[in-house]
């Protein structure tokens, strides 16, 4: 436990002090600035647009080739089956990084390592904001991967309208955050993960929530809450712990959101169990990662090791939409062999918190310098490309409206019957299995549908 300063004045002098001992800052990038760009009535109108096309080719192309890729094909070919839907979603989900970077003028910088193409690799990332996981999408279409990517994210989300159909038939796997549940589900989902012959990116956010749940302030906001507390009460200014007892009294006695608190518990947590105190990013959870990389370590290239810092502000999913923030995205990237990574969960453990140790120095140094080192390590996307998959995107997504509302009923009934199909086996949680081969029966699920 680090010592413990008295202080007996409220004064702006001691208060001052106690925060420069402690290394107390609100970043520029992160406090409650205007938006980089304003929020016009045509940013506005474009962004609708933009979020209406997005859902109505979502839909016609899931309601119209999920039963072939994912119900008939993949009755005789769970490769092929995967192939042909990873093809179909990396078609419809290159419309987003060039929303980002084209549309929106959000300028994307990678920095650290070159990394290979192609690979197959376990991802873990920071998670700063809600929409993290949708810049990944920007590095996985350089690298020919975009629609081979799968997440581990919680299992609210697959009760989103249409795009939890996508999580699901995409093979997501959803978890509840609570690892006596999770384990199995895990397990069983990896499982099918295995096969080399099958690309992959498989990502994971080790924090377990976004750091920003539910505000844009850091830990280092906390912290000058805290001492100005205890300095006003009389109380001892404690350093990089805090007691239980008074703890409570400080969340009772302040106005902290509940990010703020799970950030709090976060450093006390840390410093109960002999952990390094981190500022910008959470203790990661590395019973998730452990599992992930257990049971795919055969099958692997590689693990990624992914940080990203935003500039101006941390984006929301209608900043994105509107184009308004953010005005860059940082992504650095480390790639570590599998021969680097130890075998033992402890080991493991210790390897992946040593990793956000890093992460935290360098969002502190991003803070500070506004960039990560190494900067300029991938190029551009290519317009041309996505205005032939745009077009291939749109004139397939009208051939299915036309169809649907006036055409033959057939396409009605297939349509009726699609959406049956994405209901109940994303409500059951299941997929079909290959008939030949298998003794799983037609679908197999991580538990049981009657």
């Amino acid at each position: 436990m680090s010592s413990i300063n008295h202080c007996t004045s409220s004064g702006g002098e001691n208060l001052n002090e106690i925060k420069k001992e402690r290394n107390i800052c609100e970043p520029a990038i992160l406090k409650d600035q205007p938006r980089h760009r304003p929020l016009t009535t045509m940013r506005i109108i474009r962004g609708v647009v933009c979020l209406i096309i997005l859902l109505s080719t979502a839909f016609m192309m899931i309601v119209y080739w999920a039963p072939v890729t994912t119900l008939f094909l993949r009755l005789f070919s769970m490769h092929y089956s995967r192939k042909s839907t990873s093809f179909l979603f990396a078609t419809w989900l290159s419309l987003w990084p060039f929303l980002f970077e084209k549309i929106n003028k959000t300028k994307v910088v990678f920095s650290g390592e070159r990394l290979p193409m192609k690979e197959r690799v376990l991802v873990f990332a920071n998670h700063r904001t809600e929409v993290d996981w949708m810049y990944l999408w920007d590095l996985a279409l350089r690298k020919g991967r975009l629609g081979f990517l799968k997440y581990v994210l919680k299992s609210s989300l697959m009760k989103l309208p249409i795009f939890g159909w996508g999580f699901h038939i995409f093979e997501f796997i959803a978890v509840e955050r609570n690892w006596e549940i999770d384990e199995s589900i895990m397990h069983e989902k990896l499982s099918s993960l295995k096969d080399p012959r099958d690309p992959l990116w498989l990502v994971v956010f080790p924090e377990g929530t976004d750091y920003t749940d539910e505000s844009t302030l850091r830990i280092v906001t906390i912290q000058s809450k805290l001492t100005e507390y205890f300095i006003k009460y009389n109380l001892p200014v404690l350093v990089n712990i805090i007691p239980e007892g008074i703890l409570k009294l400080v969340l009772t006695g302040l106005s902290v959101s509940p990010s703020e608190k799970k950030c709090i518990k976060s450093q006390q947590f840390a410093a109960e169990n002999g952990l390094p105190i981190l500022k910008n990013v959470l203790i990661p959870k590395t019973k998730g990662f452990f599992a992930c990389l257990e049971a795919l370590r055969n099958s692997l290239d590689a693990v990624y090791d992914i940080t990203i810092g935003y500039k101006h502000r941390c984006p929301t999913l209608t900043d994105n939409l509107f184009g308004v923030d953010p005005s860059e995205v940082h992504i650095h990237v480390r790639r570590a062999p599998l021969c680097e990574i130890p075998t033992s969960e402890n080991e493991v453990a210790n390897w992946l918190i040593d990793r956000f140790k890093f992460k935290d120095q360098l969002l502190s140094d991003f803070t500070t310098h506004g960039h990560f080192p190494n900067q300029g390590t991938e190029g551009d996307i290519s317009t041309w490309g996505f205005l032939v998959k745009f077009f291939t995107v749109i004139v397939s997504t009208s051939t299915f409206i036309y169809l649907t509302f006036f055409s033959s009923i057939w396409f009605k009934i297939y349509v009726a019957f699609s959406c049956s199909y994405l209901s109940f086996i994303t409500y059951f949680g299941v997929l079909p299995s290959p008939i030949l081969g298998s003794s799983n029966g037609l679908f197999h699920s991580k538990r049981k549908v009657f």
